[in-house]
């Protein structure tokens, strides 16, 4: 199942950068106030919890993370709504984009242009959608067997190792009591969210082709209003 590749890494330095910087704190405090739309109690909200938790792990001061959790009750706060893009990247592979927004008018355009800008194209619903599932994916730190064996018996659908680390696949909404499980079993965890994850990765073997990939999807990610974008392809490691 494994639909990491070199993008998500690329993804995840991207976001250690980014946080140091203060920038991703937008993102993660709109990824927030949606969730608490579900309940302001991280105990009985997973959803809630597992954004806090991204945000603390990003160094997002405490402040931060409860003005965005009391967003939900503030009547004159401008009201943000999921929104879902589809779209075909440079080599015909699909992209997946999420982005949280007071003003689709806004976000739509700066999107679009993002991608045709970099050689992409907005696609047509449903046409990109299906070559993706929903997926809960944990990173683990740890590596072997026994940590491998501890992850699925922790109810993971699937799980990889890769480049030192354990990435977990799970149904989605198993995806915050198999990260429990795992940490119950005494395994560290680096990342837990819900992820658009390829039936079938597009292997991409051309230097130039995933250049022009890769340019195109750290373009979109920068837009302030997208919290998440996915890729079919396989860039390698």
């Amino acid at each position: 199942m494994s639909g990491h590749s070199k993008w998500s890494t690329i993804k995840r330095e991207k976001g250690a950068k980014d946080a140091k910087r203060g920038a991703v704190f937008t993102k993660i405090g709109n990824q927030i106030a949606i969730a608490a739309r579900a309940g302001t109690d991280p105990t009985l909200n997973s959803a809630l919890a597992l954004a806090i938790e991204k945000a603390k792990a990003a160094n997002m001061p405490a402040a931060n993370i409860q003005r965005a959790i009391d967003r939900v009750a503030d009547k004159n706060a401008a009201a943000l709504e999921e929104v879902t893009y589809e779209a075909m990247g440079p080599g015909g592979v699909g992209i997946i984009i999420e982005a949280a927004t007071d003003n689709k008018n806004r976000t739509f355009p700066e999107v679009k242009t993002a991608l045709t800008k970099n050689g992409g194209r907005i696609a047509d619903a449903g046409s990109v959608m299906f070559q993706f599932a929903r997926k809960g994916v944990i990173v683990v730190s740890a590596t072997g067997e026994d940590a491998l064996l501890a992850v699925l018996d922790a109810g993971a659908e699937d799980a990889v190792e890769e480049d030192g680390e354990i990435i977990v696949y799970t149904d989605q909404k198993d995806l915050a009591k198999v990260r429990s499980a795992i940490v119950d079993a005494g395994l560290s965890v680096t990342s837990a969210e819900l992820q658009y994850v390829p039936n079938h990765p597009v292997a991409v073997e051309d230097q130039d082709t995933t250049d022009k990939i890769l340019k195109v999807l750290d373009a979109i990610d920068d837009l302030d209003d997208v919290t998440n974008v996915h890729t079919n392809a396989d860039l390698g490691s």
